[in-house]
């Protein structure tokens, strides 16, 4: 099946040859070399900007797409060079300097503050810029974008300066070429556009124009020319790091230390290499754990830099899920299960340790993205008492393991890739082995109108005891997407055996669906409004291995904004009676479903002016169900008032209730046994920021979840789907709290380098209480055991260019 794949791949990859640019009315201007660089300071009195070309005459690229900028706005733009960088100036023109809206932010996050914004493609392939960001604060940003997709976890080293003055407000930015990959030729053309953000006119500007009726952004470059004789430098940058981190709980604390690096470094002009040696994960932020009690895992968003910088190849296809890695132990054999009577565990590691990680990733000068993944983690094991003999044995709950991702990436026309991805997980001994591979695409009309998208899967998973065959899944979709309309039509499956759970994640499989959609969107404002769009989409869903129709699915909706910046909209939700497959927990081929009945659903929100000191989100749904007693509501609110510039606070209360709903609870000998149940959950949570500069900020996060759960009645599931009364089990109800917060204090003391302060204090509780008012229940909740968590991590960036001499 891999060798068939591959053979698909190689036959597109002939067939299909990456286009050049469409020159036809393309900005284009000429570069300058210079000999001496210019101060990094805002003020652009430099002798290197003298008789250097100008980028003008921008264009409005929202929301009046298309016009030209008026004469009191105007954007002028520099672009020079030498041997080590690029060298970029803007001069932005501003009736008013003194209302530039400057709100501070921290790195890659975006305040109320004007932008602005260049993308650099050495590549010119309309689909894999570089991107650089300098706020009217001075803050930064930067990001990789593939396929229109911007990485704003991705980072480099550069320096850059902005300054308001008595015109408007200036930038002058350095980029080294260590900051960028591309190829080692005499004289070069690079593809280049400029943005420009004004928050208190609601607009962004671009030198050359932007059509937002066709194709992706990415496609509309300028071209910048003359880069002569400038060679790609040894990439290779180093983060060494050392940490140290206290943790307390119930009187008990803890102390460790790590110190380890990572890496980068440029293999060729086009591939780098990063590695993490000796990862240290103390500072990661908290997940938003919620009370579960569907069939279906909760999936949790990856913190980890490593996981989240330059990972857009390896998550084509959705196989990966970075989270597997260093997660809970598998505990393939249930060791609790095996133990004798006389024995009990005494330590069960909770955490799997990662020793390294590796990733290599790149895309040739035709467009080929190749990238290769690989992490290691140790072996994990319990500790069992033979309370008897007193002896201590091991048993392993998860094996050393080994992760492996190869992905072959093709791009081509400036709008379209074919993909091959293959998966491997490792596990020594007798644990399962896993296997995934993928062909995926995305292939538009050369006037990106008419698009295919979709993918094969296979599977395959084995261990000494169990060789599960293969699995299978397939998608494919045909849609259009050009000025006021879009629309796709398709169909998927997964079969019974497709498992991706490894490596990847994956919900329900032994599935099949008919799906469409249609929207209608403006293209330019109106009079009362920036923008509007209405949307439809439906599902009819099967049963894969059976065929038996499980339930149909239907939504419209319709969002705007009106010229004064206020977002509303809304959606209604409509589901037929379906066949519920994985409720019981019985497998999907067992034939046992739980009737899920006929759903309608109103969904309602808005947001108030973001310019504004004081601004609010919030949304409103309710659900209800025919010949059923379920019906549902809740609400969030989330008002934000900027106190100053420098300091923010926004509170965020969530509710969400439940009368009368159905679900799982357990089963015996004869029965599965669900319970009619009230479920209530509150979420509230605090987010604020207090930056000293753009180099330094504290911030806080604080979150505190509470779910409740009374069980009302207990049923048996009948043979068709329903319920009857169960008057002898006995349950309990359920009462879960999550309770985090988080300050941590950011110094970014020299390019590249920081020193990070951190202190969580965290709160876990799971008992029978769920009758207990809020306040009885915070009681309750700061009875438990607290934990304490302090750490602190030193991270100094060092460039060998800037050090080789020294050795």
């Amino acid at each position: 099946m891999f060798k068939k794949l591959s053979l698909i791949l190689i036959a597109f990859i002939s067939i299909h040859q990456l286009s050049s640019q469409n020159q036809k009315n393309r900005k284009t201007i000429k570069t300058k070399r210079i000999s001496k660089a210019p101060k990094i300071d805002g003020i652009l009195n430099d002798e290197a900007w003298q008789n250097a070309e100008i980028c003008s005459d921008f264009v409005i690229l929202r929301p009046d797409n298309g016009k030209p900028v008026s004469k009191e706005y105007q954007t002028t733009v520099k672009v020079i060079y030498n041997d080590d960088a690029i060298y970029i100036s803007a001069e932005m023109l501003d009736p008013d300097p003194k209302g530039i809206p400057q709100e501070f932010a921290v790195r890659d996050n975006f305040g109320l503050a004007d932008f602005f914004l260049v993308t650099i493609n050495p590549n010119d392939d309309g689909q894999n810029p570089f991107e650089f960001i300098v706020q009217s604060t001075g803050n930064q940003g930067d990001a990789k974008v593939s396929n229109g997709n911007e990485d704003l976890n991705w980072s480099a080293v550069w320096d850059s300066a902005a300054k308001i003055t008595d015109k408007g407000w200036n930038v002058e930015m350095e980029i080294p070429y260590r900051a960028l990959r591309f190829a080692n030729r005499p004289v070069q053309s690079w593809g280049f556009n400029f943005h420009r953000r004004l928050e208190k006119l609601n607009q962004q500007h671009t030198w050359t124009h932007i059509d937002n009726t066709v194709g992706r952004w990415t496609q509309y470059d300028g071209l910048i020319t003359d880069f002569r004789n400038i060679k790609p430098p040894t990439r290779l940058n180093l983060y060494p790091y050392a940490s140290a981190t206290s943790t307390t709980f119930e009187g008990n604390t803890d102390f460790n230390y790590s110190v380890g690096m990572d890496i980068k470094y440029g293999l060729t002009e086009n591939f780098t290499l990063d590695a993490t040696l000796i990862p240290d994960f103390s500072q990661v932020g908290f997940d938003d754990v919620e009370l579960n009690l569907g069939p279906f895992e909760q999936q949790f968003t990856e913190q980890r830099q490593f996981f989240t910088e330059g990972t857009e190849l390896f998550n084509i296809a959705n196989l990966f899920y970075s989270r597997r890695i260093g997660a809970q132990p598998i505990d393939q054999f249930d060791v609790e299960s095996s133990i004798s009577e006389d024995e009990e565990i005494t330590d069960y590691p909770g955490k799997v340790t990662m020793l390294n990680a590796v990733k290599i990733s790149g895309r040739t000068q035709k467009g080929l993205g190749i990238g290769f993944f690989n992490a290691i983690t140790e072996k994990t094991e319990a500790t069992i008492k033979n309370n008897t003999t007193g002896t201590e044995r091991k048993e392993v709950i998860d094996p050393f393991t080994n992760y492996n991702i190869l992905v072959l990436d093709q791009q081509f026309n400036q709008n379209s890739t074919i993909s091959l991805i293959n998966t491997n997980v490792t596990r020594s001994g007798s644990f399962r082995d896993a296997n995934v591979t993928a062909l995926d695409w995305h292939i538009e009309t050369k006037d990106s109108k008419y698009n295919a998208d979709g993918s094969v899967k296979m599977s395959s998973i084995s261990d000494d005891v169990n060789n599960n065959g293969l699995g299978y899944y397939f998608d494919n979709s045909f849609g259009y997407n050009s000025g006021h309309w879009n629309w796709e039509l398709g169909y998927n499956f997964e079969n019974k055996d497709y498992n991706p759970n490894d490596l990847g994640i994956l919900f329900s499989n032994n599935q099949q669906t008919i799906y469409g959609s249609a929207g209608w969107r403006t293209l330019q404002p109106t009079k009362k409004f920036n923008s509007y769009n209405f949307y439809f989409y439906n599902n009819a869903e099967f049963q894969h291995y059976s065929g038996i129709f499980t339930g149909y699915s239907a939504s419209f909706g319709a969002s705007a904004q009106t010229r004064k910046r206020f977002f509303f909209g809304g959606n209604l939700n409509y589901e037929t009676e379906s066949k519920d497959f994985f409720e019981p927990r019985q497998g999907t081929t067992s034939g046992v479903y739980f009737l899920q009945p006929e759903r309608k659903n109103i969904n309602m929100w808005i947001s108030t002016n973001s310019q504004k000191k004081f601004q609010v989100d919030a949304d409103a749904w309710y659900t209800a169900y025919s010949n059923n007693p379920k019906v549902g509501y809740g609400f969030s609110v989330a008002p934000r008032y900027r106190f100053t510039n420098q300091f923010s606070l926004q509170y965020r209360l969530n509710y969400n209730q439940f009368y009368d709903d159905q679900g799982y609870v357990d089963e015996d000998d004869t029965n599965i046994i669900f319970g009619m149940r009230d479920r209530k959950n509150y979420t509230n949570s605090i987010s604020g920021k207090y930056s000293f500069s753009t180099k330094s900020s504290l911030s806080l996060t604080f979150r505190h979840y509470w779910g409740a759960v009374n069980y009302n009645d207990y049923y048996n599931l009948t043979s068709d789907g329903g319920l009857n009364k169960n008057d002898t089990y006995e349950g309990e109800n359920v009462n879960f709290n999550s309770w985090n917060l988080d300050l941590n204090y950011i110094w970014q003391f020299a390019p590249g380098s920081q020193l990070i302060a951190f202190y969580r204090n965290s709160i876990y509780n799971s008992d029978t209480n769920s009758n207990l008012n809020f306040f009885k229940n915070l009681d309750n909740l700061f009875a438990q055991s607290h934990s304490h968590t302090f750490s602190v991590r030193f991270v100094y960036f060092i460039d060998y260019n800037k050090i080789k001499n020294i050795f």
